[in-house]
C-alpha cells in the first residue's frame, strides 16, 4: 500500500510570510478612493510576495462544520445590497489555491475540516484584495467560520494553520473589531462602548494576550455592543492563531467608520 498523499509537504518552504488583520468595513472602500483603501494598497506594496493568501472573511459563516474552498476558480461573489452598479460589476478573477487548501484541511485535522467548491470570493475578500493585489494574480481561498464554536476554539483551531506562513501563505483575517449596523452615525463621533471595547482589544494584542482577546469578545457591555453578532470579531482569532513570540506587531487604520465600526488593522511579521 503506498501512503496518502502529504500536500503540505508537496509545498516548498519559504521564508516566514506576515500574518495580517484587516478591517475591511463597507464594501464601497473596494471602489472609492478613501483612507483605508489607500493603506490597502500601501501595504499590498510593500508586502513579500505570497505563494497563496488564505482569507477567512466574516462574510462565510457555517454551523457545525469548518470548510475549506478547494475550488480552481472561485467565483466573485457581491453578498451584499443597495450598493451602485460599479460595485456589483466588480470582479476578482483570481486562481484557487487547491493544494494549498488541500494541506490546510491536513492541518485542521483534529477539527475535521472538509472541503468546498461551491464558495469563492466574498466581499470580506475580494474588496480588501483588489486593493492589496489588484493583478488579482496570487492564488486565494477562504476558510470559514464555523458558529458553532465558541472564540477560544476559533484561537485553537487557527493555531493548527500556522505551518502555513512557512509555506508562503500569506494569513488575512477579513473583518471589524468594532461592528454594529444598527449603530451606524455617519459623520459622529465613536460611541464610548466602541471606543472602550476597541482599546481593550488593541492592548491585549499589544500584549500578546490573544486567549484574553477571545474572551474578551463574549463578556461585558462593550462587547455586546461591539459584537451583537460574532462574524466580525472572530476573523481577529485566526491572524491572532498564526502568530508567535518572534512576531513585531503594527497597527494601521486605526480609526473609526460611522461611529460604530472599527478599521483597526494590524500586521504581525
Amino acid at each position: 500500500m503506498t501512503s496518502p498523499r502529504s500536500f503540505l509537504a508537496d509545498l516548498p518552504p519559504t521564508a516566514r510570510m506576515p500574518a495580517i488583520f484587516v478591517g475591511h468595513g463597507n464594501p464601497m472602500h473596494a471602489i472609492e478612493d478613501s483612507e483605508y483603501s489607500r493603506a490597502w494598497r500601501k501595504l499590498g506594496d510593500e508586502l513579500p510576495a505570497p505563494k497563496a493568501i488564505l482569507c477567512v472573511s466574516a462574510h462565510w459563516m457555517t454551523r457545525g462544520a469548518t470548510l475549506v474552498h478547494v475550488g480552481r476558480r472561485p467565483r466573485t461573489i457581491h453578498d451584499f445590497g443597495g450598493f451602485p452598479a460599479q460595485l456589483f460589476a466588480q470582479q476578482y478573477p483570481a486562481p484557487g489555491a487547491p493544494d494549498v487548501a488541500q494541506a490546510a484541511i491536513e492541518l485542521l485535522r483534529a477539527s475535521h475540516a472538509a472541503p468546498d467548491e461551491q464558495w469563492g470570493l466574498d466581499h470580506g475578500a475580494w474588496s480588501v484584495l483588489i486593493r492589496m493585489f489588484p493583478k488579482a494574480d496570487v492564488p486565494v481561498f477562504q476558510l470559514s467560520l464555523d458558529l458553532s464554536r465558541g472564540p477560544a476554539a476559533h484561537l485553537a483551531l487557527a493555531r493548527d494553520l500556522k505551518p502555513l506562513r512557512e509555506r508562503g501563505v500569506l494569513i488575512i483575517g477579513s473583518g471589524n473589531l468594532v461592528h454594529n449596523l444598527m449603530a451606524m452615525a455617519p459623520g459622529a463621533q465613536p460611541y464610548d462602548w466602541a471606543l472602550a471595547f476597541d482599546a481593550k482589544a488593541a492592548r491585549l494584542i499589544e500584549e500578546r494576550d490573544f486567549s484574553g482577546v477571545a474572551e474578551a469578545g463574549v463578556g461585558g457591555r462593550s462587547a455586546r455592543l461591539s459584537h451583537p453578532t460574532p462574524e466580525h470579531f472572530l476573523p481577529v482569532l485566526y491572524s491572532l492563531g498564526v502568530a508567535d513570540e518572534k512576531d513585531e506587531l503594527s497597527f494601521f487604520n486605526a480609526s473609526f467608520d460611522m461611529a460604530s465600526i472599527s478599521m483597526r488593522s494590524f500586521v504581525l511579521s
